[in-house]
C-alpha cells in the first residue's frame, strides 16, 4: 500500500516537519487576520461609506481571485515590479491575511448588523452607557454569532495552506511528492501510502476544529 516508504530513514519526520510549516504559516496568517478583520469590521459597522467601499472591493478580490493567483502576483510579480525582498514564506502570510481579513471583517460588520437597533435604544433608556451597551449586551451577542463561522474560515485556511508548495515552500504536500519521487522505482504504489497519512495529519488537524465550532453552534443555538 506504499506505507512502508514512510519507515524509511526520517521520512515520516519530514511529514511532520513539513506539516508544522503548513501549520505555522496558517497560525501567523489567522492571528493576523483576527486582530485586522475585528479592527475593519467594527470600522465598517458605523456605515462611513469611504471604508465600507474600500472593504467591498477588499473582499469581492478576495472571493473572485483564486489564492494560488493572488501567491504568483505577490511572489513572482511583487517582487520584481517593486523591487521587493520577500521571502516566499513571507509571501504566503501576505496573502492569507489579505483573505482572512477580509472574511473576517465581514463576518464582523455581519455580526453587528444582525442586532437589532431597539436593543441599542432599550439599553440607552435604561441609563446604560455606550461602553456598558458594547461591553454587556452587544459584543456577547456578536461572540456568540461570529465564533463559529470565524473556527470554520481559520479550518480553510490551514487547508489551503497546501497552495504554497506552488512558490516553492517545502510543506508537508511537497513533502509528500519528493518522497513518492525519492521511492518511484522502489516502491510504486508510494503515492497511496503518503497521501493518505498526509490526509490523517490535515484531519487530525482539522477535526477536532471542526468540532469544536459544531457544539458552539449546539451550545449558542437558543
Amino acid at each position: 500500500m506504499g506505507f512502508d516508504v514512510l519507515l524509511k530513514g526520517n521520512n515520516l519526520i519530514r511529514l511532520f516537519g513539513g506539516l508544522m510549516v503548513a501549520l505555522r504559516i496558517s497560525l501567523i496568517s489567522v492571528a493576523i487576520s483576527i486582530l485586522l478583520g475585528i479592527v475593519i469590521g467594527m470600522l465598517e459597522a458605523y456605515n462611513n461609506k469611504v471604508i465600507n467601499a474600500i472593504a467591498r472591493i477588499h473582499l469581492e478580490i478576495v472571493r473572485i481571485m483564486p489564492q494560488m493567483v493572488l501567491l504568483f502576483i505577490v511572489y513572482f510579480g511583487a517582487t520584481k515590479a517593486l523591487g521587493l525582498n520577500l521571502t516566499a514564506e513571507a509571501s504566503a502570510i501576505i496573502v492569507f491575511s489579505f483573505w482572512g481579513v477580509a472574511e473576517m471583517a465581514d463576518l464582523v460588520r455581519g455580526a453587528f448588523a444582525s442586532i437589532p437597533v431597539i436593543q441599542y435604544e432599550s439599553s440607552f433608556s435604561l441609563g446604560m452607557s455606550r461602553l456598558q451597551v458594547y461591553v454587556h449586551i452587544i459584543i456577547p451577542q456578536i461572540i456568540r454569532r461570529m465564533l463559529p463561522l470565524s473556527i470554520n474560515l481559520i479550518t480553510r485556511m490551514i487547508k489551503t495552506t497546501s497552495l504554497v508548495m506552488m512558490i516553492g515552500i517545502v510543506e508537508v504536500l511537497k513533502v509528500g511528492q519528493q518522497i513518492i519521487e525519492a521511492n518511484r522505482k522502489s516502491s510504486p504504489s508510494a503515492a497511496f501510502g503518503v497521501f493518505a497519512t498526509i490526509f490523517l495529519l490535515y484531519f487530525l488537524v482539522c477535526f477536532p476544529i471542526s468540532v469544536f465550532s459544531k457544539y458552539l453552534e449546539k451550545r449558542w443555538e437558543y
